[in-house]
């Protein structure tokens, strides 16, 4: 009798408890008791035309187009297509970057090969410049996705200092000695990275763990170039980064640090804007392969490609002739701007038709920012929100 108590405990017991378990388990989850799907990651969905911040309010919609070899910003209405205003600002400004707080638009003067460089701020509400700070080596700015710093990347020092965001005052340097020209970065969509170009030398990408303040690696194109910009795609997976050498964009697991594919483009690939609905990436070709002093009237164009399948659709050459670099697109969409590096001029395109309308600026004109922009912070560069 107590062995055979003994076998249905141990053997059958259990299985009645099973049945109990599925029952119950049955009984409260009829349907699928799988988990529920983590919804899509979509890293501009705050960056649509419907997302204005109340931050932005009051500034006047303009373009401010940095013109590098004229020490000087024109400033564009974008309704009437013509410059309304120049002014002075440092020695070879680079970037118009907007700050995070968006509250300010913020000249980067890198004063190539001195030690005269600085930052001249503009007031949004009247597009007029305000005071100048110097700063070693400004080529271009980002900041810390809290606000935190602003990130100022240091391309002739090869390092990035962390400063201030409003006094610009030095917090602390990232040396970056494996990057020669460090110039544009993106962040991952958690934050935890951001990846760097790295444009002379070897080429190549820097990883970088900001908030720590660690390099977590170098990569090294398949093919030797020279890396410009870098944009996240929408499903925060691909960083796409354009190369003017290889005249394509080469495209980067940002996790695994490692290459998965290259899309060709057009001659001297280089910067990057994402349409406002967060579904294309416009490329600039700048039809050329010089740094500077390239050939006016060249090759240039822009080409459209679909992040979903990330493949090309659409090819814009600039009529006449043209070196369209960097820039940005409006507040509604409809408009793409980018400056004409070589051709003292910018360009705005019709986002439907890819139609060209030209205007006269200052000589080399470079990183140019459209404002206002939705978004609820500014990244830095030329407007890259969040």
């Amino acid at each position: 009798m107590t062995k055979a108590y003994w076998w249905f405990t141990s053997l059958c017991a259990p299985l009645v408890l099973l049945f109990a378990s599925v029952s119950a388990s049955a009984g409260s989850c009829p349907e699928d008791c799988s988990e529920p799907p983590h919804a899509p990651i979509n890293i501009y969905s705050q960056t649509t035309s419907a997302h204005l911040s109340p931050a932005t309010a009051g500034a006047l919609p303009r373009v401010y187009v940095p013109n590098r070899s004229s020490n000087s910003v024109s400033v564009i209405d974008p309704v009437a297509l013509k410059e309304v205003d120049r002014f002075p600002v440092g020695s070879k400004p680079q970037h118009v970057v907007p700050s995070w707080d968006l509250k300010t638009l913020w000249v980067a003067n890198n004063a190539s090969g001195t030690s005269k460089g600085s930052v001249t701020s503009i007031d949004p509400k009247t597009a007029k410049p305000g005071h100048e700070i110097s700063v070693d080596d400004p080529y271009n700015m980002y900041f810390m996705p809290d606000g935190s710093s602003a990130v100022i990347v240091d391309e002739a020092y090869q390092r990035l200092d962390l400063r201030d965001p409003q006094t610009m005052a030095l917090k602390s340097t990232i040396p970056t000695p494996t990057c020669p020209g460090i110039n544009h970065a993106d962040f991952s969509a958690d934050n935890a990275y951001a990846i760097f170009t790295c444009e002379y030398g070897d080429g190549g990408l820097l990883k970088v763990d900001l908030k720590n303040q660690k390099v977590l690696g170098h990569l090294a194109l398949s093919k030797m170039g020279m890396p410009q910009d870098v944009r996240l795609s929408p499903d925060g997976k691909v960083f796409y980064v354009a190369d003017m050498m290889n005249d394509g964009v080469f495209l980067i697991d940002g996790d695994s640090f490692s290459e998965i594919g290259f899309i060709a483009t057009g001659i001297g690939t280089h910067g990057f804007v994402v349409s406002r609905d967060g579904t294309k990436l416009y490329v600039s070709n700048r039809g050329s392969h010089k740094m500077e002093q390239g050939r006016a009237k060249g090759p240039g164009s822009v080409t459209v490609i679909d992040f979903a399948t990330r493949s090309v659709v659409a090819r814009w050459p600039i009529p006449g002739g043209g070196s369209p670099d960097m820039g940005n697109v409006s507040a509604d969409g409809k408009q793409l701007w980018l400056s004409g590096r070589f051709d003292s001029e910018v360009y705005m395109i019709d986002t439907t038709s890819g139609a060209v309308t030209k205007i006269r600026v200052g000589v080399e004109p470079h990183g140019l920012t459209v404002w206002p922009q939705p978004g609820r912070y500014s990244q830095g560069h030329t407007g890259n929100m969040r």
